[in-house]
């Protein structure tokens, strides 16, 4: 295969991953590390590499918005991030001395899990009852517009969800996708913040989270330009177009069949870890 047809075939692939994420909320990395691994034999590692990059490049695009509007809690951002950093340059070195099909396994396990975050009906947490007392010390309780409303929430349960942040960070940087269905358990699950905050909150530190596995990467010669770059660009065209077109669609089917897909490239990902034991 030639340079440039391999790079038009990445980048059409990234941008239909963008794509597909924003309006399901995955993410564009769990298709993108399947297609370069599954069907362009591209090692494990530097799919990672890849992913890494282009999750910076969307998130730090979106968060933007989001934190203009008001509707990101910079606070526990912020405070959840030290876990995530961690955690991050925790698992981009667990990698180095980790089998890649071992990682495979992991990554299809997770894939799964990711696709029945997707299908979960949301439950929008907003609430004033008495806060967690961690919460009142960093002062992380907030409020943000909608409708032309502010509405406050409490949140709970700070120590769960920052280890739960903590090994979300860990298989971020492992795998090099944003974890957003366990930043979603987190945040959503256990530290009961309203949706929308969960949401934009978990965006805007998954650009942080990345760059920490990133150096990593970097330091290990595995972050290709000639894969990253296009990855990285069709990934954000697609999820800019991707956020506009959300507005006006319906993603309800749409999220059974990406779950369908998903699902299936998780397998692949089993077996092909399984089979290469």
């Amino acid at each position: 295969m030639s340079v440039l047809l391999f790079t038009i075939i990445v980048l059409v692939g990234a941008f239909l991953a963008g794509l597909l994420g924003s309006l399901t909320g995955l993410g564009g990395g769990v298709i993108i590390i399947p297609l370069l691994t599954l069907a362009l034999g591209v090692d494990i590692h530097y799919a990672i590499g890849a992913s890494i990059v282009s999750v910076i490049a969307t998130s730090s695009g979106s968060a933007a918005a989001y934190v203009k509007e008001g509707i990101t809690n910079i606070r526990i951002g912020m405070f959840l991030e030290i876990a995530t950093t961690v955690g991050a340059i925790c698992g981009a070195i667990i990698a180095v001395y980790l089998n890649a099909n071992y990682i495979a396994i992991i990554f299809g396990c997770i894939l799964i899990f990711s696709a029945i975050m997707t299908l979960k009906k949301k439950v929008d947490h907003s609430t004033l009852d008495d806060s967690d007392r961690w919460a009142k010390f960093f002062k992380l309780n907030g409020s943000y517009p909608d409708k032309g409303m502010e509405h406050k929430y409490a949140v709970k349960h700070v120590p769960g969800g920052f280890l739960m942040m903590l090994f979300a960070g860990t298989l971020s940087g492992l795998l090099g996708i944003g974890s957003g269905a366990l930043k979603v358990i987190a945040m959503d699950n256990i530290m009961r913040l309203p949706f929308k905050v969960s949401t934009t909150t978990s965006n805007f530190m998954m650009g942080v989270t990345a760059a920490a596995s990133a150096v990593v990467y970097l330091h290990r010669g595995q972050i290709d330009p000639g894969i990253a770059m296009p990855v990285c660009i069709g990934v954000l065209t697609g999820a800019s177009i991707g956020s506009k077109v959300l507005l006006k669609t319906n993603t309800g089917k749409l999220k059974i069949v990406f779950a369908v897909v998903v699902t299936f490239l998780a397998l692949q990902m089993i077996y092909k870890g399984i089979s290469g034991l």
